[in-house]
C-alpha cells in the first residue's frame, strides 16, 4: 500500500469546486433511467449516452473531478475508438469504478439486505487498476422501517465495506466507503438521523478493525432527511444542521472529505442542501457532492437517444454540474440557478 498515492488520489478529487459524477449505473438501473424517457437500452446507446457527458468539455475540466464506472463503460471505446477513459483523464478528471455486486437478502432478517462482491475483489481490483481506475465506489444500503434496521444488518454491510476499503488500499485504489440510510419510507428525520449515526459509528470500528488508513479514503454518506412518506417533511435549514450534527459526531476528523449522495432528492433539492451544508463552515473535512440521477436527469431527458440533442443534453449537464460547483462553495441560490437556466 502507498499512503502517499491514496492521498494524493483524494487530494485530486476533493479539489475546491470539484466534484464526483457517478456514472455507473448497472444494467438494470440504466435501462430504467432510459426507459422512462424512451430509450432503446443497447450498448451503443449506453455507450453514446456516457461518451456525450465525458465529452463536455464544460462540466468535466471545471466542476468534476472523479467519474464513478460501471464494469462495462471501463473496457468501452468512444465512437472515434478513443477509449472512455482516456475522455476523462484528458478532461483532468479521475477515472474510478463500482466494484460491488449489488445487494442480496439478508438471511434471517426479513426486510434487509447485505451487499455482496468480495468474493474475486482482489483479482479485479487489480484488473481495474491496469485499466486506469484510482478509486472504487462499494454501497452499503440501509432500510428503515418496522423493527429494522437490526444489528445484524448494520454491523454484516458495515464489515463488508470495511474488507473492501482494505482490500482497495492494498492494491493502490482510493475507497470510496458509501453506507446509504434509504429514503424510502415513513419515518422522520430524528429517526433517520438515529440509524445514520449507528451506521456511521459502526462502520468507522469497521474501518478501524480492518487497518484501513482514514487519510486514503473518501465517505460517501446520505443526507439526514424524513422519508419520503414521512407526514412531515421538513426544510433545507433543517436537512443540513441534523446531517452535519451527526457527522460531527460520527466522522473522524482524519477523513478527507465527504462526497454526499443525493439519494433520491431533486437535482434543485440535492444542490441547496449541499450548498446549505457548506455555508455552515466549522468542518474538518471538504464537503462535495457524488450524484447521479441529480447531476444527469436534466441531460437524459434532453438527450432521449437522439444525436441531434446531444448539444443541449451537455448542455443540460454542465448547468447542473456548475451549480453543484457553487454549493461545494457555499456560493448557490435560486436566483443563481435560475440566471444559469
Amino acid at each position: 500500500m502507498e499512503i502517499k498515492q491514496l492521498t494524493e488520489t483524494a487530494a485530486r478529487i476533493l479539489r475546491p469546486g470539484m466534484g464526483i459524477l457517478a456514472a455507473d449505473e448497472s444494467s438494470s438501473t440504466i435501462k430504467k433511467r432510459f426507459d422512462a424517457v424512451g430509450v432503446e437500452p443497447t450498448e451503443e446507446n449506453r455507450r453514446d449516452y456516457r461518451e456525450l457527458l465525458f465529452r463536455t468539455a464544460e462540466a468535466m475540466r471545471n466542476h468534476i473531478s472523479g467519474v464513478i464506472l460501471f464494469e462495462e463503460t471501463l473496457r468501452q471505446n468512444a465512437r472515434d475508438g478513443a477509449p472512455l477513459v482516456r475522455l476523462i483523464e484528458e478532461a483532468g478528471s479521475v477515472p474510478g469504478i463500482k466494484v460491488d455486486r449489488g445487494t442480496k437478502p439478508l438471511a434471517l432478517s426479513p426486510g434487509e439486505t447485505v451487499t455482496e462482491g468480495l468474493d474475486g475483489l482482489r483479482e479485479r481490483l487489480q484488473e481495474s487498476y491496469a485499466l486506469g481506475a484510482r478509486f472504487a465506489k462499494w454501497r452499503a444500503v440501509i432500510h428503515i422501517g418496522d423493527n429494522i434496521p437490526t444489528s445484524a444488518a448494520i454491523s454484516a454491510n458495515a464489515h463488508a465495506l470495511a474488507r473492501y476499503a482494505a482490500l482497495c488500499q492494498e492494491q493502490n485504489i482510493l475507497p470510496i466507503v458509501e453506507p446509504e440510510v434509504l429514503m424510502e419510507g415513513a419515518h422522520d428525520i430524528e429517526r433517520c438521523a438515529e440509524v445514520t449515526e449507528l451506521v456511521l459509528r459502526t462502520v468507522y470500528r469497521e474501518l478501524y478493525e480492518q487497518r484501513v488508513v482514514l487519510e486514503g479514503t473518501i465517505l460517501k454518506p446520505n443526507m439526514v432527511v424524513p422519508g419520503m412518506a414521512a407526514p412531515r417533511q421538513v426544510g433545507v435549514e433543517e436537512v443540513a444542521e441534523y446531517t452535519i450534527r451527526i457527522l460531527k459526531r460520527s466522522v473522524p476528523a482524519a477523513v478527507p472529505g465527504i462526497a454526499f449522495l443525493s439519494g433520491g432528492q431533486s437535482e434543485e433539492e440535492a444542490t441547496a442542501h449541499l450548498d446549505a451544508m457548506s455555508r455552515m463552515g466549522g468542518v474538518p473535512w471538504r464537503l462535495t457532492f457524488s450524484y447521479g440521477r441529480a447531476l444527469q436527469a436534466s441531460a437524459q431527458s434532453a438527450w432521449r437517444g437522439i444525436p441531434e440533442n446531444v448539444p443541449a443534453a451537455q448542455r443540460a449537464f454542465a448547468h447542473r454540474a456548475r451549480m453543484n460547483s457553487l454549493a461545494t462553495l457555499g456560493q448557490w441560490s435560486r436566483a443563481s440557478e435560475a440566471a444559469a437556466a
